[in-house]
């Protein structure tokens, strides 16, 4: 029904999907320090837009925890955006460079890589 009702068909490559989605979780982990600056900046900005929604001081304080605690899950599930986009980029040049069947392999490796170094990098933090 819904592809009668669009005048044009597109394709989606499940495997495509697949190594976006990898890369990106990736570089997520990898560049951790960045996606939580990301966060952060995130919901500094939403926290700042939904004060100026708001005519009163008082009733602005009411609903200052719901607020910034909702602005802080939305900015941790839109931080993921800039990550996908970049491995996007990372899994078309695996495409580009080792071919279709390495983009998923390349994906898992980087995900295991990039998650053992945020561990070290977790655990030395610690240490300090």
């Amino acid at each position: 029904m819904l592809i009668e009702l669009l005048p044009f068909q597109f394709k989606i490559d499940i495997t495509t999907l697949a190594g976006i989605g990898l890369w990106a979780l990736a570089l997520y982990l990898g560049f951790s320090p960045v996606s939580e600056w990301v966060i952060e900046q995130l919901a500094r900005w939403m926290n700042f837009m939904e004060r100026s929604l708001y005519l009163s001081t008082k009733e602005y304080e009411n609903a200052r925890k719901a607020s910034e605690s909702l602005n802080a899950l939305l900015a941790s599930l839109l931080s993921i955006i800039p990550f996908l986009i970049v491995g996007g980029f990372c899994n078309w040049g695996i495409e580009a460079g080792l071919g279709h069947g390495w983009t998923i392999s390349m994906g898992i490796i980087a995900c295991i890589s990039c998650g053992v170094y945020d561990l070290g990098r977790r655990d030395g933090q610690s240490a300090d």
